[in-house]
């Protein structure tokens, strides 16, 4: 008699399967890269990172979690988001460079490095607030980075963007902001307003039809948005840091806590504001 698959057992196999279809995904990337079709393989390599997004959730929600799961996904951060985008530059804009093959080196190993890093702090003690942070540029983020250079070629052709130099001075920065200790700001961690839902959705659908219709700049877009909000994720953390009655608070009652302490210790503030105001017919000086 044939053993019989449990529904259950297979499941919970669903997460891996996923996993290991990411991996698929970030090598065939590399592949299309080396045929000389960008496109098709930025395309895969963002289907390898919703994957890879994706895998870790399935896995909570069906309660299959395991040590072998986090084992492979690990692995499959190295290739989809290390060695994956590091072939890809080197091979559409880096293969004839003097130092090409240096500097996508340095960012595959800087990728491992960071992953690596990740994986041992899990195990260790964190303030509470330490949560709402990533400890330098996730893996997902320095892949998006790393294929920047590629994103403006294809949006606006050859220039100093693709030149040697530039590429190069590009794919180091984005490994020193990878092992680098400067906190990156969770996305889950933001909290949305009720009154917010709506018109982020209709945000959502017009940033779909627009990755559709122009891929290359939405990517630009996202790693213009990412670079911008570093510094304030480095005053939020910093602020946070001296502040431990605030650690055990969500992150809206934290921010709320935050406006109230700067209010507090700028009281004439507000005041100076009204009086402005008054002076130039805006508000009466005894208004709210």
């Amino acid at each position: 008699m044939k053993p019989r698959i449990n529904p259950g057992q297979a499941t919970r196999l669903l997460p891996s399967a996923m996993t290991v279809a990411a991996i698929c995904f970030g090598l065939s990337a590399v592949k299309f890269a080396l045929d000389g079709r960008p496109t098709e393989s930025m395309a895969f390599l963002a289907v390898a990172a919703i994957l890879d997004a994706l895998d870790g959730r399935m896995a909570r929600l069906l309660n299959a979690t395991s040590k072998m799961g986090e084992e492979i996904d690990s692995l499959a951060d190295a290739v989809n988001f290390g060695v994956a985008p590091a072939l890809i530059v080197y091979a559409t804009l880096l293969s004839e460079a003097r130092i090409g093959w240096i500097v996508v080196l340095l960012y595959a190993v800087c990728i491992v490095l960071r992953l690596a890093r990740y994986n041992a702090m899990l195990s260790g003690e964190q303030p509470e607030y330490e949560k709402q942070f990533f400890t330098g540029m996730p893996a997902p983020a320095g892949a998006i980075g790393a294929i920047g250079p590629l994103a403006a070629k294809m949006q606006f052709g050859d220039g100093w963007w693709t030149s040697e130099i530039a590429v190069s001075a590009w794919m180091i920065g984005v490994s020193l902001l990878v092992v680098s200790t400067i906190p990156m700001r969770k996305i889950h961690t933001f909290a949305i307003h009720p009154r917010m839902v709506v018109p982020l959705l209709a945000l959502l659908a017009i940033g779909v039809a627009a990755s559709i219709q122009y891929g290359y700049l939405v990517i630009l877009a996202i790693i213009l948005a990412y670079v911008i909000h570093i510094p304030f994720a480095v005053r939020t953390k910093d602020w946070l840091s001296k502040h431990p009655e605030v650690w055990d608070d969500k992150p809206k009652q934290q921010r709320q806590a935050r406006r109230a302490i700067r209010r507090a210790a700028h009281p004439n503030r507000r005041l100076a504001g009204r009086r402005s105001a008054a002076r130039l017919g805006l508000r009466k000086p005894g208004g709210p």
